[in-house]
């Protein structure tokens, strides 16, 4: 324990802060004995909005930490001041001040913050929502000029990358791809099978599994299973160079980071999903003829009937919205991967954020087509 002067405890005063008004300016009068163990501090006057030009220390007593930590806590209280004036302390309190200003302050030394109320819980959600409104909006329509630039042959990325970026989004995705397809063609084929029996038309499962697969089952799973493989790639890999700074050096040798980056990855999804779709509605037809042929519906009969239910414009709607899809598993990989933090932490985030938000795009795209379609009588 420190002080300012020596006193026995018989002769201890409570801790006194007092607020006085000097012309413009503010001083703050301390006094009396400030201890852990003793009384808790009287503050005196109003306490104004600025830091005291000066301290008043002639009737301070003995201190340990506490004063401080009282005198700590307003200084940190007061925003935009760099050097607090110190002047009227004693030197030994100056030095544990100067020691204490010089380390920043951590988060955690403070307290849990108070619960915010519903009404500012609900603002926030709102400005966070319409924020991610507009980088995506502004996302969106970087893409759309970018591929302008491609079209017309002035956006600039390696060749190399396109092809390998085509390989993974392609034929390094054909083994998932194909054992989901077929066991959504196996269920479909199964539940058809337990309710047509019941009227004597197991044929007609040929006409519900390939419907199915062709319409929605097919372009959804496969577009699910690339937000969560191929979307997550995207927004990991950008997020890497984003933490290490790469996204900036590429700016600083004057190549467009959108074009470089986003531009290659995109038209490879773009090109290489509506393929996979064609080729998972293959694998989950064969999957129901499996289970057909299981049921006692010869393989020639079950294809012949596949081919009566669908005509060219059903088997072209999965197809169709497959491009949809695909832009915006790329657009929500790349626009979290852009936009993570520069930590190991943020990369991890930033990829939950676009598995997430892609897999709603999806759902919500396939509602709209839906509806269109309905409407459409297609």
């Amino acid at each position: 324990m420190v002080g300012a002067a020596v006193k026995n405890d018989k002769e201890a005063c409570p801790p006194r802060a007092a607020w006085i008004q000097d012309a413009d300016t503010a001083v703050l009068r301390l006094s009396g004995d400030w201890r852990r163990e003793g009384p808790l501090p009287v503050v005196e006057g109003a306490v104004p909005a600025a830091l005291p030009a000066r301290y008043e220390t002639a009737d301070l007593g003995v201190f340990d930490s506490t004063l401080p930590a009282f005198l700590l806590a307003r200084i940190r209280a007061v925003a935009g001041t760099e050097k607090p004036p110190l002047d009227g302390l004693p030197d030994n309190l100056r030095g544990l001040m100067d020691l204490a200003l010089a380390v920043p302050e951590q988060g955690e030394a403070r307290g849990p913050p108070a619960a915010a109320s519903d009404l500012r819980k609900l603002g926030k959600l709102t400005m966070e929502t319409g924020e991610s409104v507009r980088l995506m909006s502004e996302f969106i329509g970087l893409s759309v000029l970018s591929v302008f630039r491609f079209v017309t042959g002035r956006a600039r990325f390696r060749s190399t990358d396109f092809w390998l970026t085509l390989q993974e989004c392609g034929i390094e995705a054909l083994p998932i791809v194909s054992l989901i397809s077929f066991l959504i063609g196996l269920i479909l084929a199964f539940v058809g099978n337990v309710q047509l029996a019941n009227f004597g038309a197991n044929i007609f499962v040929a006409d519900l599994v390939g419907i199915a697969m062709v319409r929605e089952m097919g372009v959804v799973m496969t577009s699910i299973i690339m937000s969560g493989r191929t979307g997550a790639a995207f927004a990991a890999h950008l997020g890497s160079m984003k933490a290490n700074e790469e996204i900036d050096a590429l700016r600083t040798f004057g190549l467009n980071p959108f074009d470089f980056l986003v531009l290659p990855r995109l038209l490879a999804l773009v090109l290489m999903l509506p393929l996979l779709t064609i080729y998972s509605n293959i694998i989950g037809i064969l999957g129901g003829m499996l289970v057909g042929a299981a049921v006692g519906i010869p393989p020639v009969l079950y294809w012949t009937q596949t081919l009566i239910a669908i005509n060219l414009t059903t088997a072209s709607l999965g197809v169709f919205k497959s491009f949809f899809f695909a832009a915006a598993i790329a657009i929500c990989g790349c626009l979290h991967g852009m936009h993570a933090g520069d930590s190991s932490a943020a990369v991890g985030q930033a990829t939950t954020r676009a598995v997430v938000a892609s897999i709603t795009a999806i759902i919500v795209l396939d509602s709209l087509f839906a509806t269109i379609f309905t409407l459409l009588e297609i």
